[in-house]
């Protein structure tokens, strides 16, 4: 069942600034620089901290696995953007071949274009994962109604694809605003993000990808990868496929056990 709403610190913070303004203004009107200069600087705070991916500022967010999963030695990678219906079919031949479960944070108009592909994800054991639907880059400026219809519709999708509810929800780029956690909480999704990044949308240099990602690799860790809008590298091949095996041997190496998000937090 959903969980009630719990703003955080900062949150409950600018909901006080905010009243606390509101309220200066009807009794001292002359008060309105002060007034003004405490919502401006809060809204300063909000907005960088929803442009910064990792923080938990505006409400719990799954950055790490829990102690349990890092005390089995698991980490969890993710692959964002899909279904590709060119990348994502040797992807899932590549991650049965070295014997691993993903979590794919699927597209919901993408999935809808592609069904069966989203279908076989599911299928061959991996957990779909809610990206939004639109995938906008402007998904932090939504309102709280636009922000609940994106993704209420990918995870109505998803749903209906695979025969799971996704458990988890992670936006474009991770960028959000304070309106987010509320909606997580009604849908009873959890905001799940990542350790490490490496950018691989934009970079196409295999060597780079690859020691972002292990460096100071250990338990607990998420890592991000993408099959959609994945970059070339420069022999024309989408990166995820040339670092997967590297990166699968090194978490080996390291004596850890790639699992899916939700399997880390049984």
């Amino acid at each position: 069942m959903p969980q009630p709403w719990k703003p955080t610190r900062t949150v409950k913070l600018s909901i006080a600034i905010h009243l606390a303004a509101g309220i200066s203004l009807l009794v001292a009107p002359g008060s309105w620089p002060l007034a003004l200069g405490a919502v401006l600087i809060n809204q300063i705070i909000l907005t960088t901290a929803g442009l910064l991916p990792r923080t938990t500022l505006l409400g719990p967010n799954l950055t790490r696995l829990p102690a349990a999963a890092m005390a089995r030695r698991e980490i969890a990678l993710t692959i964002d953007d899909g279904p590709d219906p060119e990348v994502t079919p040797r992807l899932l031949d590549l991650l049965d071949e070295l014997g691993i479960k993903a979590s794919f944070f699927c597209i919901g108009h993408l999935a809808r274009r592609h069904p069966d592909l989203c279908r076989e994800i599911a299928t061959r054991g991996h957990a779909v994962e809610n990206h939004g639907d639109a995938h906008s880059w402007c998904f932090a400026t939504f309102g709280l109604r636009r922000i609940r219809t994106d993704i209420l519709d990918a995870q109505k999708t998803l749903t209906e694809l695979t025969g799971r509810p996704p458990e988890f929800f992670r936006p474009t780029a991770g960028l959000r605003n304070p309106l987010l956690d509320p909606v997580l909480s009604q849908l009873d999704l959890k905001l799940a993000t990542w350790t490490r990044r490496p950018y691989d949308t934009q970079n196409g240099d295999p060597d780079m990808i690859f020691g972002r990602l292990t460096r100071q690799l250990g338990p607990g860790d998420i890592l991000l990868l993408h099959d959609g809008h994945a970059a070339s590298t420069p022999s024309g091949q989408p990166v995820i496929l040339e670092v997967l095996p590297r990166l699968v041997t090194a978490i080996r190496n390291a004596r850890l056990t790639p699992v899916t998000l939700s399997a880390a937090l049984k």
